[in-house]
């Protein structure tokens, strides 16, 4: 028995005992997942496709460990204009252990009941905790802004006194 998952944008075949690394996902290693967007089971040669996902199935998973991917070296270059750039890029990832396949209207088995469903979505408070520092940001700026327009003029007023004094 395989099913074909859909995680961050991309789509895993998996089956049970089957390890694989995904888009980072928010849990803590030791923790249960659902993933909720199967797109086609096969049991035993009889295939159930989705449109585009099959209702009330789902696909459970414990999560193994949160890592990062090798580097990948990205590397900018324009010919003749002394003009390089170099950066590298380790994307984080999630390593899943599938530990069960639920068909539609199949019930977990009795350990992953107990453990509450997480699914993979952006939390809320970590928007927020984002926003706010943004909001600060933009006040700061704003400040220093109004600051700086006020000494550029108080500046001027003393070179334009010291220019009479010379006389």
């Amino acid at each position: 028995m395989f099913a074909v998952v859909k995680t961050g944008g991309k789509q895993y075949r998996v089956a049970k005992d089957d390890v694989i690394r995904v888009e980072k996902l928010s849990a803590e290693p030791g923790d249960k997942v659902a993933l909720n967007d199967v797109l086609l089971i096969d049991d035993a040669g009889k295939q159930v496709v989705g449109a585009p996902t099959i209702d009330g199935a789902a696909v459970e998973a414990e999560v193994i460990d949160q890592t990062r991917a090798d580097k990948i070296i990205v590397f900018k270059k324009k010919r003749r204009q002394n003009y390089r750039r170099t950066k590298g890029h380790r994307q984080h990832q999630t390593v899943l252990k599938i530990t069960d396949i639920l068909a539609s209207g199949a019930k977990p088995a009795a350990a992953s009941e107990a453990a509450p469903e997480l699914v993979a979505e952006p939390e809320p408070a970590k928007t927020e905790a984002k926003k706010a520092t943004a909001k600060k940001a933009s006040a700061k700026k704003a400040a220093a802004k109004k600051a700086g327009a006020k000494k550029s003029t108080a500046k001027k007023a003393a070179a334009k006194k010291d220019d009479g004094g010379d006389a």
